[in-house]
């Protein structure tokens, strides 16, 4: 990383969070200073004291924003802090400010509009009353002090009219607010309909693992690699399981299942892919493996069988599983080598059951 990467991340961290509060500081610092412009274009060096007081204040919020996850400031309260500096700064801008000092009451709005993004909609009017109470305050104190240069009835009617805009926008960026509010909350119940989607869409229910659809797109993933690379599939079917049904009712072949899924799950290698095929049936992909090891690996996994206890279900019950084993061939789609692990299953039957059998 450069040294200029270095210190822009120093500047304003990694955390998207804290960038966008660092973009509204800095959008609000940039119109400080524009202000802080015009108003010296109007009231010469009286402003210097203003600008000074911004300049002051706008770093120590960057600090405080910079800091804020360390110092556990939530962001409506820095919000707020900000708000209410913005009106300070307003207050001071109407106080310094000549004929055009009915300008500077923009800014009042412009700080409400400001804050609604982090403030809730009691908490922006709030902060709007807070401004008209202080800029109500310092026109008060100016008429009262000055009358000529601040007429009462001036002052009145203006006040008036800033009281009515402010809380105008600020009703207006209340409605706004749960506005946005709705539809973050309409699109993160959306999303969680897709992931329920999703998820229906590539997992068995009954069992938990990958059902058959989805296992048809890795399989459809692993043909299309360029160059293709050793894999093997192994087709496992439970023995006797039209048995369990008969015997033990379907609600005991679910819990079978359910527990032989659970058992084949937990001894998965690390990057194959377990699917319920059809049934009792499973399919096992085993990316970039040799026929021998794979063969051994599913031997591994039928002896793992042993012992297996299933839920509400006889403790005398023995579950085993026959398996077929094949080695995908060159380039064939995996629906040959599927087929000659099935014949290879067949076998394992043939044999017995409960052994694991490679094709030819």
């Amino acid at each position: 990383m450069g040294l200029r990467a270095r210190v822009f991340h120093l500047a304003v961290g990694t955390d998207p969070k804290l960038r966008r509060m660092l973009r509204y500081w800095a959008a609000s610092t940039a119109l400080y200073a524009v202000f802080a412009v015009l108003i010296g274009v109007e009231s010469g060096a009286r402003e210097l004291g203003l600008g000074l007081y911004a300049a002051l204040g706008s770093s120590a919020f960057y600090l405080l924003v910079r800091a804020s996850a360390r110092l556990c400031l939530r962001p409506h309260t820095l919000a707020a802090w900000q708000g209410l500096f913005g009106i300070t700064c307003n207050m001071w801008a109407y106080s310094i400010t000549g004929p055009l000092r009915g300008a500077t009451l923009m800014g009042l709005m412009v700080v409400v509009v400001f804050c609604t993004f982090a403030l809730r909609p009691r908490q922006t009017l709030l902060l709007a009353l807070c401004g008209l109470l202080g800029m109500g305050a310092t026109m008060w104190w100016h008429q009262l002090r000055e009358p000529l240069r601040y007429p009462p009835r001036v002052e009145a009617l203006t006040f008036a009219i800033m009281a009515g805009c402010s809380l105008t926008v600020t009703f207006l960026t209340g409605e706004m607010n749960k506005l946005r509010a709705r539809l973050k909350a309409k699109r993160e119940t959306l999303e969680g309909a897709l992931d329920t989607i999703r998820l229906l869409a590539t997992t068995d229910e009954l069992t938990g693992v990958s059902n058959r659809r989805h296992m048809n797109e890795v399989l459809g993933d692993e043909e299309r690699r360029a160059p293709p690379r050793p894999a093997c599939v192994a087709l496992l079917d439970i023995d006797f399981f039209k048995q369990i049904n008969d015997r033990h009712g379907h609600a005991a072949g679910d819990a079978v299942l359910r527990a032989v899924a659970v058992r084949l799950r937990a001894g998965l290698a690390r990057g194959a892919t377990l699917a319920r095929w059809g049934g009792e049936e499973f399919l096992v992909l085993l990316p970039a493996v040799a026929l021998d090891d794979a063969q051994a690996f599913i031997e591994s996994l039928r002896a793992a069988m042993t012992g297996l206890v299933v839920p509400g279900v006889d403790p005398d019950l023995r579950v085993s599983f026959s398996a077929g084993v094949a080695a995908r061939l060159g380039a064939e789609p995996f629906s040959a080598t599927i087929n000659r692990a099935d014949k290879a299953l067949y076998d394992a039957k043939a044999a017995g059951r409960n052994r694991v059998e490679r094709a030819a």
